[in-house]
């Protein structure tokens, strides 16, 4: 279960070249699929569960396996890949990534990534991505949309290692998040075709059900608690009318853009990755993540650059700019219940006390927050 505060090595952000193990790693043979690319015995494998132990993922089915591992290698084999080391399985609650090593160099590596069934449309969406806006994304080698696998090339060195090493800095973040709107710009004419192929809808004018479903589920929220947040609903009936009423077209939005979703591999371009808590929503509702890591990072005074630098690809809408920002505030507000609902995209059976409790911080921030921009 994802946090505010969870590493690399805790999430999806792996398909770059920094790798890492921790406590819950483990070496296991014979894990494969029986032979591997070439005709020669499986690798070697580390497993690492991360803090995710107790976590109920198909990775436990020896069919699953065998099948999943035999569907990427006959992928790396179409492409003319072979093997050249130990496999690396990174099991979570939310997905499985399995790293292949094809090379010497770091970036000699290829991935595959199986979602949790709630967030299976993110191998169909990266496939359409990669049609609609390639020169944002990743290209997978191989896609299965009805199983929700993808095979995924090694996209280059993560943001944050690259802002943790001094390499860059905020300017690059506010190219970052330009980019990013570029490409929500876009996808605004897709925004129906995402909702076809399985992404979940956080439109503004449903955003009120979702309120509902979260307070009336959340088995920890006090019942005083689910009082307050219902008697607050005219509120949020006020910000979605408001917001709505700007006029600025639905889109994607990633949902988790922090900087290790994000990577950087080179010449001042980005490349936006892990779409499993995507939903087709108000597009500045993505301000919320990358304000909150520019926040602490650079300070509260970075925030504004941030969100003016992801506005301006906005401008040719013809709303007028303190229009935009306003619809920024509202939407990072708002947000906040995509963030709430994203935390249940999990393996069936996996415990989720923790996901409700992070769902119902969520929940409860949508009014206690001061506006973040």
């Amino acid at each position: 279960m994802r946090s505010e505060t969870d590493t690399d090595s805790d999430t999806d952000s792996e398909i770059g070249t920094e790798t890492g193990t921790e406590a819950g790693t483990r070496t296991e043979t014979g894990t494969g699929s029986g032979p591997a690319t070439g005709g020669q015995s499986a690798p070697a494998m580390t497993v690492d569960r991360g803090r995710f132990g107790h976590a109920v993922t198909p990775w436990e089915q020896p069919d699953w396996r065998e099948a999943a591992l035999g569907w990427a290698e006959r992928g790396l084999a179409r492409h003319g890949l072979r093997e050249t080391g130990p496999r690396e399985a990174r099991v979570r609650p939310w997905s499985v990534l399995v790293r292949f090593r094809t090379g010497t160099a770091d970036r000699d590596a290829v991935w595959f990534k199986a979602s949790a069934p709630a967030a299976g449309f993110e191998a169909a969406l990266g496939g359409a991505l990669a049609d609609w806006v390639p020169e944002h994304v990743m290209a997978p080698l191989a896609v299965d949309p009805e199983r929700g696998w993808c095979l995924l090339p090694d996209g280059g060195p993560l943001f944050r290692g690259v802002l943790d090493r001094g390499d860059a800095g905020l300017g690059d973040w506010l190219a970052a998040v330009g980019q990013y709107a570029r490409m929500q710009r876009a996808l605004t004419p897709y925004a129906d075709r995402m909702t076809e192929l399985g992404v979940p809808s956080a439109r503004t004018r449903h955003l009120p059900e979702i309120f509902d479903g979260l307070v009336g589920t959340n088995p920890t929220l006090a019942p005083e608690a689910r009082d307050s947040l219902r008697a607050r609903r005219p509120l949020l009936l006020d910000w979605c009318a408001e917001l709505d009423a700007i006029g600025v077209p639905d889109s994607l939005d990633h949902c988790d853009l922090h900087d290790g979703q994000v990577l950087a591999p080179g010449d001042g371009r980005f490349t936006f990755f892990d779409w499993g808590d995507a939903a087709v929503a108000h597009p500045f509702a993505s301000l919320l993540v990358p304000a909150r890591d520019v926040r602490e990072r650079y300070g509260a005074e970075a925030v504004t650059a941030v969100r003016d630098a992801y506005l301006e690809p906005w401008t040719d809408l013809g709303v007028p700019f303190a229009e935009l920002r306003r619809a920024a505030t509202l939407a990072v507000r708002l947000a906040a219940l995509s963030r709430a609902v994203s935390w249940f995209r999990l393996f069936p059976g996996t415990p989720a006390a923790d996901c409700h409790e992070a769902s119902a911080y969520w929940v409860e921030e949508l009014f206690a927050a001061p506006d973040l921009l």
